[in-house]
Order: C-alpha cells, then sequence, then structure tokens
C-alpha cells in the first residue's frame, strides 16, 4: 500500500510540473468557462482478442446551450496477447460551432490509430499512456496529421479500485503536435496544437461503470481556457 501512494505522489509531481502543463498557467477567461459532457464506452467480443469502443462528447463554449463541438467516435480494438497494450483504429465525426449568438457550423471528418499501454503499482494507482495519430479533413482546409500522447492516472482512494463503491483521483495530461503547419493558402498553424490537463473526482456506479466529475485547462497558441467536465465510462 505504501509503495501505491508512493506512486500516486510521483504521478501528481510529474503531470503538475511537466512544462506543456506549466503552459497552463495562461490567464482563463473566466467569463468563457466551457462544459463538455462525455459518454466513453467499450465492449470486448467473447473469446477473442477483439472489441469495440467509442465516445460522444457534447461541448458547450459555456456551461448551456452554446454549441462548441460535437464529436462521435468509433474505433475496432485488438488487445496484443499477453501484453498491456491495447491497439485501436477508428473514424469520428466532429461538428464545430461559432462562439455566441451565430447559428454557423463547420465539419471534420477523420481517421485515427492508437496504442494503449496500462501500468498498475500495486491496488492503488493505474497508469494508461496512449498514443495517437489522427489524419484530418477539416472543412476549408488542406488535409491535416495530428499526434498526441496523453498519461492517464487514477489514484484509488478507498481501496475499492474503480468497482462498485469506489472513489478514486482521476487526472491526465495530453499534448497535441501537428504534423502539418500549411493548411491552406497562405494559412499556417504552429507546431503545438494545444494541450490539456485534467483532475476530477471518479465514482463506481457499477462494477464496471464509473462516473466522473472534475476540471480541465486546455492550453493553445493564443491562451488557456477552462471546462467542467462531466463524463460516464462504461464497459459491457
Amino acid at each position: 500500500m505504501r509503495r501505491g501512494w508512493i506512486g500516486a505522489l510521483v504521478l501528481a509531481a510529474a503531470m503538475l510540473l511537466s512544462p506543456c502543463a506549466a503552459l497552463a498557467q495562461t490567464p482563463v477567461d473566466l467569463d468563457q468557462l466551457g462544459a463538455w459532457y462525455m459518454l466513453f464506452w467499450s465492449t470486448r467480443f467473447d473469446d477473442t482478442s477483439w472489441g469495440l469502443q467509442g465516445d460522444v462528447q457534447h461541448r458547450n463554449w459555456n456551461a448551456g446551450t452554446d454549441l462548441e463541438q460535437l464529436l462521435i467516435r468509433g474505433g475496432v480494438t485488438y488487445a496484443l496477447p499477453e501484453s498491456p497494450v491495447l491497439l485501436t483504429g477508428g473514424v469520428a465525426h466532429i461538428t464545430s460551432g461559432a462562439f455566441g449568438d451565430s447559428d454557423e457550423t463547420s465539419a471534420e471528418r477523420r481517421l485515427y490509430q492508437e496504442a494503449l499501454v496500462r501500468q498498475a503499482f500495486g491496488q492503488v494507482v493505474f497508469l494508461r499512456h496512449r498514443y495517437r495519430y489522427e489524419q484530418r479533413w477539416v472543412d476549408g482546409q488542406d488535409f491535416r496529421t495530428r499526434f498526441r500522447y496523453a498519461l492517464f492516472g487514477d489514484v484509488a482512494l478507498n481501496g475499492r479500485g474503480k468497482e462498485k463503491g469506489s472513489i478514486y483521483l482521476a487526472l491526465y495530461n495530453e499534448v497535441f503536435v501537428n504534423g502539418e503547419l500549411e493548411i491552406g493558402p497562405g494559412r499556417t498553424v504552429e507546431r503545438f496544437d494545444r494541450n490539456r490537463f485534467y483532475t476530477a473526482l471518479g465514482f463506481g456506479v457499477g462494477d464496471r461503470s464509473q462516473v466522473q466529475a472534475g476540471y480541465m485547462i486546455q492550453t493553445v497558441p493564443g491562451g488557456s481556457k477552462g471546462q467542467l467536465q462531466v463524463s460516464l465510462h462504461t464497459t459491457f
């Protein structure tokens, strides 16, 4: 147990002191505090290494109905035998809305491939490393790619992991790096696309379902923005 709590402290320190997390010190515009409502699901086909996973995310510029993005994503998974690695390939469709009173939207279609690597430190700290590569077709832009690395950490607070009745601390930090910098005639982006740092409390509402509620700071080259997040994670 002591080893697990030491691991939890190391994880928290690494996330808080990482260069990308430090970028989130840019002042947040509290008048534009956003909210994300999310569903994550996964399933495994009986007696095979194959499965499916996906998520639906409704992101608002505010806590109400000013649409920032509606993201729908799904993929096919393959668990490498006798390995902590899960491979996924999938597709996504994103509808983005304009800030304020405008109802104007734009669309993005996406393919992605990822590898997820799990680690555990006793029965207290559970880590996941996610490496994702995206191919993006965004309205009004040239074809783009993006690389993403995320470190997730769950820290059991009442010794029950993530099963029913559990309480746990959820943390993650994710870095986004653009592949192409020219996205159209006379239009460029920076190599650094964004960083997300998140912390939340999770509750096991069933042996295969958890609810998380927390706060994320998203940093882009122009500054930072705070997001309230509520999510349901379920496996069936």
